[in-house]
């Protein structure tokens, strides 16, 4: 009997590992990791383990406890970072300036963000030289529309 519940928990732990190595993560590294122990343990050290039938619930509390332990230690070693590819939901916010006329119901505007040109549209006309801001987009285009002139603080035109 006690070498049946070692081959469940080892299997068990082969299990997560290959699930692990199919979808790379280190999530499923502790826990398996503890069961694989735990089986080779129960199979060849039975008395070490435990001498009862609770055993296996020990086990199963450790891999859990283990699991809900690296899910925080995971956040902390690897944050979430902002994706590396730019996309039309990553630039919304962002202001850039168009370099070419943007006009109502064509995508001929162009916008520079940051280092990249992007298509723009809007729903006026937005002349060259004017600082912009991203409100959406969809595809390869962006929407755009006119950041209001700040306030000269000299008085007035040169």
């Amino acid at each position: 009997m006690n070498d049946t519940i070692g081959i469940i928990v080892l299997v068990a732990g082969i299990i997560l590992l290959a699930a692990e190595l199919i979808h790379p993560g280190a999530l499923l590294l502790i826990p398996a990791s503890v069961l694989l122990m735990a089986g080779f343990l129960w199979i060849f050290l039975p008395n070490a383990l435990l001498d009862s039938d609770y055993g296996i619930i020990l086990i199963i509390v450790a891999a859990v406890a283990g699991a809900l332990l690296e899910i925080p230690y995971y956040r902390w070693v690897a944050p979430v970072h902002a994706p590396m590819s730019t996309t039309v939901g990553t630039l919304v916010g962002q202001e850039g300036v168009i370099i070419a006329p943007v006009l109502p119901d064509t995508l001929r505007g162009k916008v520079r963000i940051g280092s990249e040109v992007w298509s723009a549209r809007a729903d006026v006309a937005i002349a060259p030289g004017t600082h912009v801001r991203v409100v959406g987009g969809s595809g390869v285009s962006v929407s755009v529309e006119a950041i209001a002139a700040s306030s000269d603080p000299s008085g007035g035109p040169p």
